[in-house]
């Protein structure tokens, strides 16, 4: 079945759902508001870094912190940039109201959405769950799986149902590391596309057969972890080897407190935001941890 009826730029399917996707920041200004020139400029320089496609308003980009206003002009902001480029938008959006808002913006090709989190509702509460909202969202769907956040940890056999929903293209896969379940999910056809979520194991998850990965470490060295991907999925061990050991190094610096405060730290010391800033709940990241992750990518780049 064929659910693509018009094709516009940037259109996913599980075929083509592969390579490297930023779940971009929200920086903001000395004011505190949304600095949208930076954050096209930074949609701009991962795409030219080689990144498939971006997210807007994921979890990296704080949106619980936004103002409705604030977030349709962050949408709107890297839509534009997505439309000029062909990429592919991908844009976090968890219930039926917010799925249906995206079809005003024919840039977004798929929906990142998360398990229902805190209520945890058991699995076949979440296949439920995604079987209504696929049934009526005008996007593909992309299972965002992150049982740290949501308290729902998903089998296998959950993954494998929910990869047999129609209009579910896809899963970011952060179930905290490599778990029996994600070794067996992966060693059979999935019959959608595994981009792996934690950063610091994208490389293994990789190995095993996963297509790319949703990475917001990759704000930085982002050709690096383009090269990652790409070495994995061309049977380049050796690159692959090579590069996998110190990104994951540089992930665990970058996401050594609640993201993403240290690579905003790490983004306004390269001059590419002009301030550090968080939003409550989160706080600022500290000098020390950002140090570390300035370090840690200083020696990555001379490797």
């Amino acid at each position: 079945m064929n659910w693509f009826c018009i094709v516009v730029p940037g259109t996913l399917d599980a075929m083509t759902l592969t390579g490297l996707y930023v779940p971009l920041i929200t920086p903001f200004d000395r004011a505190g508001a949304v600095a949208l020139g930076a954050l096209e400029s930074l949609a701009h320089q991962v795409l030219q870094a080689g990144a498939s496609g971006l997210v807007a308003l994921g979890t990296t980009a704080e949106p619980s912190a936004l103002t409705p206003g604030e977030r349709r002009t962050v949408l709107t902001t890297v839509a534009r940039v997505c439309r000029e480029r062909e990429a592919p938008l991908i844009v976090g959006a968890n219930t039926e109201e917010a799925l249906r808002e995206l079809a005003d913006t024919p840039e977004v090709a798929a929906a990142l959405t998360l398990v229902p989190p805190f209520v945890r509702p058991g699995e076949e509460g979440v296949i439920a769950h995604f079987a209504g909202l696929a049934a009526t969202s005008p996007v593909p769907l992309i299972v965002y799986d992150v049982p740290e956040r949501t308290g729902q940890r998903l089998s296998a056999n959950a993954l494998r149902r929910l990869a047999a929903v129609p209009w579910v293209i896809g899963t970011k896969h952060a179930p905290g590391g490599i778990t029996a379940d994600t070794v067996e999910f992966l060693a059979q056809p999935q019959g959608i596309s595994v981009l792996g979520g934690d950063d610091v194991f994208i490389a293994p998850l990789l190995a095993m057969g996963a297509q790319g990965g949703i990475l917001a470490t990759a704000h930085v060295a982002t050709e690096a972890f383009v090269a990652l991907i790409s070495a994995w999925r061309a049977g380049d061990l050796s690159t692959a080897r090579t590069l996998g050991g110190p990104l994951s190094a540089l992930s665990a610096a970058l996401l050594a407190e609640p993201n993403p405060s240290v690579i905003k730290a790490v983004l306004h010391a390269q001059g590419r935001i002009p301030t550090p800033e968080v939003r409550l709940p989160l706080i600022n990241a500290s000098e020390a941890g950002t140090i570390r992750a300035l370090t840690c990518l200083d020696n990555f780049s001379a490797e």
